[in-house]
């Protein structure tokens, strides 16, 4: 008779399995907690900054566009885009969304 108690799981046991149960979720909820405070979060301040850097953006500046042009701002249009001139006088349209950063930092970082 013990031993049918042992194999459908006496009251002991149960509470026993319980707390295994809570366990073994414990590593992947440290898992979860280290990708967001080291790629997640991160990552979403970067896009906040960015999104700050570019909503801050007037004529004059110095930019460098995702695609590596480097430029300065002549006209920003209402539809989201700038008219910028790059070094021998020609002007492009691009996308607001386009611009990456700041060319002059850029050029500093790239002269030290």
């Amino acid at each position: 008779m013990n031993n049918l108690f042992i194999l459908l799981g006496a009251p002991s046991g149960a509470a026993q399995g319980q707390g295994g149960g809570i366990m073994s979720f414990l590593p992947l909820i440290a898992i979860v907690v280290v990708f967001y405070f080291f790629m997640i979060r991160p990552q979403m301040k970067k896009a906040k900054d960015q999104k700050k850097y570019i909503e801050a953006l007037k004529i004059g500046d110095k930019i460098l566009t995702i695609g590596g042009i480097y430029g300065t701002i002549n006209k920003m249009n209402e539809d989201g885009t700038i008219i910028m001139s790059v070094e021998d006088g020609t002007k492009m349209k691009i996308s607001k969304n386009a611009v990456s950063s700041d060319a002059s930092q850029t050029i500093q970082q790239n002269q030290n």
